[in-house]
């Protein structure tokens, strides 16, 4: 576990201890659900790193900065984040809230800022059809 510090409103530095994959919860995220899934997301690259952290990112599903995966907890998923530790934002999040690869590209995607109601020309073949 590692010590973080935090300041408190007289200006005293604040002890507290949090294990590697606690961060606060989301606000659209129920308390009452089990966290089930680490979201990991590569904050830094990899590229004057070894060879062997490359590797750990890749087995991990990471190719790019701002990257997200979602990865059940087990040992295994617990070992890799701890290899990248440096590298990586990781949440405990619950099932509920993984979200697949075309998910995430949908939420991220803008408005087209309009919307089509209909058209003098609606009466066209291959609107038809």
């Amino acid at each position: 576990m590692a010590s973080l510090f935090r300041i408190t409103s007289n200006n005293m530095f604040k002890s507290s201890s949090r294990s590697f994959a606690t961060v606060a919860q989301k606000q659209g995220v129920s308390k009452s659900e089990p966290n089930t899934h680490f979201k990991i997301t590569l904050r830094r690259s990899a590229i004057a790193l070894g060879e062997r952290k490359k590797e750990t990112l890749v087995a991990l599903g990471l190719h790019r900065r701002m990257q997200t995966v979602y990865h059940v907890h087990s040992p295994e998923a617990a070992g890799k984040i701890l290899k990248v530790k440096e590298l990586v934002e990781v949440e405990n999040v619950p099932a509920k809230a993984v979200r697949s690869q075309s998910e995430q590209r949908k939420e991220r995607k803008a408005s087209r800022g309009y919307q089509v109601q209909g058209t003098k020309l609606g009466g066209l073949a291959w609107e038809t059809s």
